[in-house]
């Protein structure tokens, strides 16, 4: 599978290329929205990775997003970038396939460009099961018990693709809120606590674990 990264910070794209290499993703890397764009048009990617922010422009890794998609080139994207506040997400997602906040866990990268590629492929949802019958559709970014939906907000949904994304690890307040506000400043912790409580509501009791004095978990179940 080859993958086009658009990315002018030589660590970043020097660590997503050898990281993908080693998943076994051949990797091209461009340090700006026209050359991206040149090689976008020239070669067969399989996903592309662009950066938001590139040499001609605070949004040129949207504004080159947008052009591909102009030209009718299928291909999904994700985008990658240092701005986290809600606008710039919903931006992202309405323009390519998905988004994803610096810093971020490699690993979480990993699974958004799984389901990307599942996507693209038509292959079935990319779903993972939580409890009770629940399922966490990571694609359709829903969760769904049979012919039930829950209904979340966008932050509740992200709240629980975080937790689902890292089974095991502990979310202090802090963490959590960095993650799903970004740079924006005036978030109380105890705003974290109101989220958890109305996804175990819309759900289930065990869903979500709370680490006494640490912060929150997937919930590992009553068989744990």
């Amino acid at each position: 599978m080859r993958v086009l990264i658009v990315e002018d910070d030589a660590f970043i794209a020097e660590l997503l290329s050898d990281g993908l290499a080693d998943d076994g993703y051949e990797c091209d890397v461009a340090s700006s929205a026209a050359q991206g764009e040149e090689l976008a048009r020239l070669f067969p990617y399989g996903v592309l990775i662009l950066d938001v922010m590139l040499p001609e422009g605070a949004e040129a890794g949207f504004g080159l997003g947008q052009r591909l998609r102009q030209y009718g080139l299928p291909t999904p994207i994700l985008y990658l970038t240092a701005r986290g506040t809600v606008g710039d997400r919903i931006r992202g997602l309405d323009i390519g396939d998905d988004y994803l906040g610096k810093p971020f866990d490699f690993g979480e990268l990993r699974a958004r460009l799984r389901a990307l590629l599942r996507r693209a492929s038509g292959h079935p949802r990319n779903t993972v099961a939580l409890q009770e019958g629940w399922m966490l559709d990571l694609s359709g970014r829903e969760v769904l018990k049979g012919e039930l939906r829950a209904e979340l907000t966008r932050r509740e949904f992200l709240l629980l693709e975080l937790l689902v994304l890292h089974p095991g690890r502990v979310f202090g307040r802090d963490e959590i809120i960095e993650r799903l506000w970004g740079g924006e400043g005036g978030v109380e912790p105890k705003v974290i606590d109101v989220y958890v409580s109305t996804l175990r509501r819309k759900t289930h009791e065990s869903l979500i674990e709370t680490v006494r004095g640490s912060g929150y978990r997937l919930g590992r179940g009553p068989d744990a």
